[in-house]
């Protein structure tokens, strides 16, 4: 076994001016629990595999612990250097706590583990561990490959610790969950693994989370082999038999594991959550009687990237110890509620101690109170609204043996980011028919590209914009494809009188168009692809990235698309079908990459496309023109639109529309960026965490497009009078 030593708690307090005591979590919140604690790791690979702490006041808003580094080390407390899906537990005594974790490293292969950890403390912060090495410990496991995802209860009729988790014995053996009670010291497992849940048909289930509720026993695992989705099954027992429910419980249509159910403090209502491992997020959900799950990701925020955890309740003064060990200034400080502050886009410089605040543009920041979070305000001053219209206003934080931590905090009006969130790839549109302007984005955020729907968003400035809700669900609204929905674009058209949309979107390396009515949807598919593979002597590349455009001269409309090369066609007078024997390849050179636009001006048209990777700091545009919209293409030396601005922290500008405003020689660039200021520090993972900014167009006397520099700024309101 390893003890950690313990550290002396501080107590928080702010420095304004002078040190003077404030009272502390515990003395201002009454009640027995108060907070939450949130135990998980954060992924495969060195560093990742390990015991992660995370802290909330109130179920919803989470904050990471010792700057979302671990809180235990997993060299010193395993066998294999690594551990995994962390559960933790309260004594029923409330005088200790248990947790368990699985002894893995995932570079050694998903066969590769045969034990969990168990481990005790007093404190949450002091832990003793043994490791329980199952082969090892009892007979008849020669064909163990794998122990996964221990968790721990504690049987009230045999007044012991129940250890439950899933273990798979040969190639062909399923993964089955098995239990055994613990000894009293929990140091070791004290009787023979025994199956506890016995599937209909036998298959596999592992990542077994019980809860007590109403009575029974409520099993939640995953199905793995089959459906790979989450189920139930309930018992009158805790060691069954258990009875599995018939219906899928996760609200999304992602792959699932991990899932945890805690109670709300106060409340009869529950949280389910659970890792979507391919998108790489969370789901939150919430329910009243564990059989009917409401999605709650809206109001649930995180600043860390948890794997498989679960959360327990915690009193104020646990509250108070874990911050007074782990809490950091630099992580208190960044942690702010009010709405009209862009949350993705805080920038704090740890260095001089400046604190970057965006707001929404029209925020009024005479009396503006950043609302910082409950446990940030033990020690922070001054509080309340603040006038930020001068400058900075000096916040102060300070600990009882350290040096109070001074912060200048700015409250800035930015347009860039236009969208909250992360989107990507979009197409822009002003609407004749509703004097309103449009953006078409990628739905970003998903790792590997692998979002399903669209959305749409309104503005009636440029600045200010509504979230219209999806217009087009990959799995709800198209037949031949489910995944990978990227890149659209938006025709308006009068079509006998009356407007018509047609909305060409990339899904599974295809190209498909959908139509509505109204400019925000819903669009209805027509039911099969427009593009399902390359040009003739093609080789290279993907079908994706669509651009429709309207010759102002010959009212023709001529449909763009390709990856690795570009290709064109007209279309027919319906809008969803392209005209036989009109298809070409004008491929610019060999610096196009993707995501074409094409506009009209002064007689000369502009082809404008993306150079390089998107996941790529240097993802820039370049440009050419023609004298007809089929080419052939002439390249400027200096072609060069848009690329990144390292003194910015600006990276990865790329796959651009255009937008004209109406009679007017007025032009802005819509394109997406990596997210500010984060991305460049997620390596690869930024090309699918981007945002969508706007900045101003302009060209030279000659018609040659000035090179656009990116901004945080963005642009001023642009209001059409109709």
């Amino acid at each position: 076994m390893k003890l950690y030593s313990t550290i002396a708690l501080f107590t928080l307090f702010c420095c304004f001016g002078c040190s003077t005591s404030v009272d502390t979590f515990s003395e201002r919140h009454d009640g027995e629990y108060a907070a939450y604690l949130f135990t998980y790791f954060t992924g495969n690979g060195p560093g990742a595999e390990a015991v992660h702490y995370a802290v909330s006041t109130d179920g919803y808003t989470f904050y990471a612990l010792n700057g979302d580094e671990p809180i235990l080390d997993s060299k010193e407390i395993s066998s294999t250097g690594g551990v995994r899906d962390p559960h933790i537990l309260r004594s029923p005594d409330d005088e200790s706590f248990r947790m368990v974790v699985t002894d893995m490293v995932s570079a050694n292969g998903w066969d590769s583990n045969r034990a969990m950890v168990l481990l005790k403390s007093d404190n949450l912060m002091d832990w003793t561990s043994s490791v329980v090495n199952i082969q090892d410990r009892f007979d008849g496991q020669d064909s163990l490959l794998r122990v996964w995802a221990p968790q721990t209860i504690y049987d009230p009729t045999e007044e012991k610790y129940m250890v439950y988790w899933s273990m798979k014995h040969g190639q062909q053996g399923a993964d089955i969950i098995y239990y055994a009670y613990a000894n009293d010291d929990f140091t070791d497992l004290a009787t023979k693994p025994q199956q506890l849940l016995e599937t209909p048909d036998g298959g596999a289930a592992i990542d077994g989370d019980i809860v007590f509720h109403d009575g029974t026993y409520h099993l939640f695992f995953k199905t793995e082999d089959r459906g790979k989705g989450l189920k139930i099954a309930t018992s009158n027992s805790l060691t069954g038999p258990y009875t599995v429910g018939d219906k899928f419980i996760q609200q999304t249509t992602f792959p699932v594991e991990g899932s945890g159910v805690f109670q709300l403090i106060d409340s009869d209502d529950y949280i389910l959550m659970y890792d979507m491992y391919t998108k790489g997020e969370y789901q939150f959900t919430r329910s009243s009687d564990l059989e009917n799950f409401t999605v709650i990701d809206e109001d649930v925020r995180m600043n860390f990237h948890p794997r498989h955890g679960t959360v327990i309740p915690i009193t104020p003064t646990e509250l108070d110890r874990l911050l007074s060990r782990y809490g950091r200034p630099d992580d208190l400080i960044s942690q702010v509620r009010n709405p009209a502050i862009k949350r993705n886009n805080i920038r704090l410089d740890t260095q001089s101690g400046r604190l970057q605040l965006p707001v929404l543009p029209g925020t009024d920041r005479t009396a503006f109170d950043p609302q910082f979070s409950d446990w940030a305000g033990l020690g922070l001053a001054p509080s309340g609204p603040q006038d930020f219209r001068e400058g900075p206003v000096t916040y102060t934080v300070a600990m009882e043996g350290q040096e109070p931590r001074r912060y200048d905090v700015t409250v800035d009006k930015v347009s860039n980011p236009v969208l909250p969130g992360y989107y990507a790839d979009p197409d822009v549109l002003y609407s004749q028919n509703t004097g309103k302007y449009y953006l078409y984005p990628t739905s970003d955020g998903f790792n590997g590209w692998s979002g399903t729907y669209f959305k749409a968003f309104s503005s009636p400035d440029l600045v200010t914009w509504s979230d219209e809700g999806v217009i087009l669900d990959l799995e709800k609204d198209v037949s031949w494809a489910n995944r990978n929905a990227w890149a659209p674009c938006i025709l308006e058209a009068e079509v006998d009188g009356a407007w018509k949309y047609f909305y060409y979107f990339t899904a599974e390396q295809k190209i498909g168009v959908a139509t509505s009515d109204s400019p925000t949807g819903p669009f209805v598919d027509s039911g099969q692809p427009l593009i399902d593979g390359p040009p003739s002597g093609i080789n290279r590349g993907q079908e994706i990235d669509p651009e429709v455009f309207t010759d102002p001269q010959s009212g023709k409309t001529y449909f763009y698309w390709g990856n690795g090369y570009l290709a064109t066609a007209e279309m027919n007078d319906d809008y969803t079908s392209l005209k036989e024997n009109t298809l070409l390849v004008i491929t610019p050179d060999d610096t196009f990459r993707e995501g074409v636009t094409v506009f009209f001006r002064d007689g000369t048209y502009y082809f404008l496309w993306s150079e390089n990777d998107t996941r790529d700091p240097s993802y820039r545009v370049r440009y050419a023109t023609a004298s007809t919209p089929l080419g052939p293409l002439t390249i400027p030396e200096d072609n060069l639109v848009i690329q990144l601005d390292e003194d910015k922290e600006i990276y990865g500008t790329g796959h651009n529309s255009v937008l004209q405003i109406p009679d007017r020689d007025e032009w802005y660039l819509v394109y997406h960026r990596f997210t500010y200021p984060n991305g460049i520090g997620m390596g690869r993972e930024a090309g699918f965490h981007r945002e969508v900014a706007i900045d101003q167009l302009e060209f030279d006397a000659d018609g040659s497009i000035r090179p656009v520099t990116p901004t945080h700024e963005g642009i001023g309101p642009v209001e059409m009078s109709r």
